[in-house]
């Protein structure tokens, strides 16, 4: 009979151990000297057959199948295999999302490999975000020129010659005649050749013409129609003295606080209005300019201007225009811009303006209008609603400070 307990249990451990299909075993069957290791054996069948649905499962890749029981001795070690791939697949996601500071130190030379892996793609990363950049900086660069070569031609007296870096060939000149089938026939053309082979590395350069006048020629690459070239700018500078009083004529600038001047404002108001842009205009009126001048002299009314241009600049993009249109008149035009958001710009701003240490006090009112698409107001009207606006600004700023600074 001992013979026979033993030959069960014997074969139920051999069919553990090597069978793909455990036999069963009933320990009742068994004398009571041999039942509690057939019960044993039981035991140890159940922990054998969660290891092998448990080992298959990662063999395959399954991190979501059954998790084998806490007393399963047999899973120690797999269970942490089991955690730490599952780490490593979190890792793998925040990689593929862009997180490449992901480093693996548990899995021997694994981790090697996963972690030169996570740095060449860093590096690629860097490399091509570098190249994007100088590749859009370009696209940039060359659809500014091109927008600039044609502006010139369309608005431009001055003779415009683009030409081919490595063949020399003309590509275009504004001066060609609509019965001529190519540029190379040109007199103005033929008549520069020489003198652009010259001066080839030069930016801009002087030249006298057979006729005794005098030009400028100023040179940049361009892209044009797909090909690298340089475009150049021929103007007549014979009377300099002449251009230079339509150039101060059309300065742009205020010369106190350096900003715009009614010029431009208008000029780009009107640009507005034409390309049915919307925006938000913003008249601003510097409270009390006249009594800092009275008081303090013109010295430090010119301070408090600039002081009050500064503050403004610091909340506003660069993108939109401000402009001194008056002695102490000032406007800001915001492009794709809320009125809310203005409003909250010019509060902060009165707030930061308003609280300097000063031995005066200084604000500034303002109004605000939208210009919305298919604006049919000009800017006389735009401005009286906008000054309408300040107005009521003015009427709370001499509530608030009660001085006589801000009439």
């Amino acid at each position: 009979m001992t013979d026979r307990n033993c030959d069960l249990l014997f074969e139920f451990l051999r069919s553990i151990l090597y069978d793909s299909k455990i036999q069963s075993l009933d320990p009742e069957q068994l004398e009571e000297p041999f039942r509690k290791l057939g019960y044993g054996l039981c035991v140890l069948q159940q922990a054998v057959e969660e290891m092998k649905t448990y080992t298959d499962d990662l063999s395959k890749g399954n991190l979501s199948g059954p998790y084998p029981s806490r007393e399963n001795f047999l899973c120690s070690n797999l269970k942490n295999l089991h955690a730490n791939l599952n780490h490593l697949t979190w890792q793998a996601k925040q990689v593929a999302s862009g997180d490449y500071s992901q480093h693996v130190s548990y899995l021997g030379d694994f981790s090697d490999a996963f972690n030169t892996m996570t740095a060449q793609l860093m590096e690629r990363e860097q490399l091509l975000k570098e190249e994007a950049r100088k590749e859009k900086e370009r696209a940039e660069m060359a659809k500014a020129y091109n927008d600039l070569l044609i502006n010139l031609t369309q608005k431009r007296e001055e003779w415009i010659l683009v030409i081919h870096k490595k063949t020399e060939e003309i590509m275009y000149c504004n001066k060609k005649q609509d019965n001529q089938d190519t540029c190379n026939n040109c007199d103005y053309a033929m008549a520069f050749q020489n003198h652009i082979r010259m001066h080839a590395n030069q930016k801009l350069w002087k030249v006298k013409g057979n006729d005794g006048r005098y030009f400028q020629v100023q040179m940049f690459p361009v892209e044009w129609q797909g090909c690298m070239a340089n475009a150049y700018i021929i103007s007549d500078v014979t009377d300099e003295n002449q251009n230079q009083i339509k150039l101060i004529t059309k300065a742009y600038h205020d010369s106190l606080t350096g900003i715009y001047n009614r010029l431009f404002f208008k000029e780009y108001l009107d640009n507005v209005l034409l390309e049915n842009q919307p925006a938000i205009l913003c008249y601003m009126d510097l409270d009390g300019l006249k009594y800092v001048n009275d008081h303090f002299g013109h010295s430090e009314g010119d301070a408090y201007l600039n002081r009050f241009v500064s503050v403004v600049q610091t909340q506003f993009r660069s993108t939109d225009m401000f402009a001194r249109i008056g002695g102490d008149e000032f406007v800001i035009i915001l492009p794709a811009c809320s009125k809310l958001l203005a409003e909250r710009k010019l509060e902060k701003a009165l707030h930061l303006f308003s609280t300097m240490e000063i031995h005066y006090p200084m604000s500034f009112s303002y109004g605000l209008v939208e210009i919305t698409k298919e604006e049919n107001r000009t800017m006389k009207q735009l401005l009286d609603e906008a000054d309408h606006a300040m107005y009521e600004c003015k009427k709370r700023n001499r509530e608030k400070y009660k001085t006589v600074a801000l009439t």
